[in-house]
């Protein structure tokens, strides 16, 4: 299928033949901290520090390509030569936070942490961030030594208490996922783990994940919080929890995040991992996935099976919301007139970069409702928060109703070719 292939040929940079892991990299990790400042029309990037630990997690081909464009990139390229060596790219909730209304007033700084392969030689680290234009607005470049002794070593002899739900295969060539407690006391972790293992059975009860079990590892770490439970703002409950997290982020009630991602990195330290899910012990409805950053979600709601599969498709998948509502706070979100990077919208800009190929020949475009059993795949008008201008691939899917059972065929082959980027199948 086209999909993914077609959308990581165009963003891919870079020449194949500079991305051979065992030329450039050493099989350990360089953890990068940023701050991440400003307001909307004003935002920088700082270096916070460097860390150094055994073992690396991440792919080891195709070093040079990005999965997506996201909302971020970082690259890191060959002092020497110039090669670009690595790539990557995510999303932040910092600039979700530049979106709003506070960001046209007040500066605000957040954390950002990425993790790249430890180069052999000396290199050179760019982050960048995109707007909604995909035009960089902030950026920042600093030359790596290989002998500097002031990036350190983390120690791993302190090693959260950890267990492998779900080995699928060696961590060179499977997709590493650390499941974090958040809001459990150390006395409520049977509890974590009850909830942990049942979000693996989840998530790996989907397709194209159901046919991938082999190249996931799943990990619960049982993260202990001094309290119980998480902060629920608009009740007036804060608690003192493992990540500081709470509902109403942005003040939408049911947003659930943290900003603490220095935190959530060191705990995961000695433990291999790529991608993050977090589960708050907590029977409020909500969550929140940020791509190539985390999960988060409500493990004690009555939906929670649901829902955590929905932020995992934003938070591995880069997919984006589907459902739409006349008037809604995020309806700007997605420019008309330029092709969103996440695989399952469009607004039809570059179509041909999307599931054009998986329509049959005569759908319309767009594709009325009403004929959605004729069309499963199609054009329907709503999606990424826009009631207009914006289209998803299908009626309905897991990433616009917690009740469908299944994520729509094109959100399938966008994770499917995800997946395959990511093994090197």
């Amino acid at each position: 299928m086209r999909l993914l292939t077609l959308a990581i040929t165009l963003t891919a940079l870079g020449a194949s033949a500079a991305s051979n892991f065992n030329n450039h990299f050493c099989d350990s990790t360089l953890r990068v901290d940023y701050i991440l400042s400003g307001k909307a029309d004003n935002v920088s990037v700082s270096l916070y520090g460097q860390s150094k630990s055994e073992g690396w997690a991440g792919r080891r081909h195709s070093l040079d390509k990005l999965p997506y464009i996201g909302n971020g990139q970082v690259t890191v390229t060959d002092k020497a030569t110039g090669d670009t060596i690595y790539r990557n790219s995510f999303s932040t909730l910092f600039q979700e936070w530049l979106a709003t209304e506070e960001a046209t007033a007040s500066p605000k700084a957040m954390e950002h942490t990425v993790l790249v392969p430890l180069p052999q030689n000396q290199a050179t680290i760019t982050l960048t961030l995109l707007d909604s234009r995909h035009k960089v607005i902030a950026e920042t470049s600093h030359l790596y030594r290989p002998d500097d002794e002031l990036v350190g070593i983390s120690k791993t002899d302190r090693v959260i208490p950890h267990k492998w739900l779900h080995k699928g295969g060696n961590s060179d060539n499977a997709i590493d996922v650390a499941i974090l407690a958040e809001g459990y006391t150390s006395e409520e972790m049977d509890s974590f783990y009850t909830h942990a293992a049942a979000a693996v059975e989840e998530i790996l009860s989907y397709e194209p994940f159901r046919n991938h079990r082999e190249d996931f590892n799943f990990v619960a770490v049982a993260t202990p919080s001094a309290d119980s439970g998480v902060s629920v703002p608009r009740l007036k409950d804060w608690k003192n929890t493992a990540f500081s997290s709470h509902f109403s982020t942005f003040y939408s009630d049911r947003y659930l995040t943290t900003d603490k991602v220095f935190t959530i990195n060191d705990a995961l330290k000695g433990i291999p991992y790529e991608h993050i899910i977090i589960l708050a012990n907590t029977d409020e409805y909500g969550g929140g996935g940020i791509y190539n950053s985390y999960t988060l979600t409500a493990a004690r709601h009555p939906m929670f099976r649901p829902v955590v599969v929905h932020e995992f498709g934003h938070s591995f998948g880069g997919l984006a919301d589907e459902y739409f509502y006349t008037g809604d706070v995020m309806e700007d979100t997605y420019p008309q007139d330029v092709e969103p990077w996440e695989p399952n919208i469009t607004t039809l800009r570059d179509f041909d970069s999307k599931w054009k190929s998986l329509i049959k020949p005569g759908t319309p475009v767009p594709t009325p409702v009403e004929k959605a059993d004729q069309y499963p795949i199609g054009v329907y008008e709503g999606g990424g928060y826009s009631f207009k201008g914006v289209y998803r691939p299908a009626d309905e899917c897991r990433m616009r109703n917690n009740t469908y059972p299944t994520f729509c065929p094109a959100c399938t082959a966008a994770i499917d070719s995800l997946i395959n980027f990511y093994t090197g199948k």
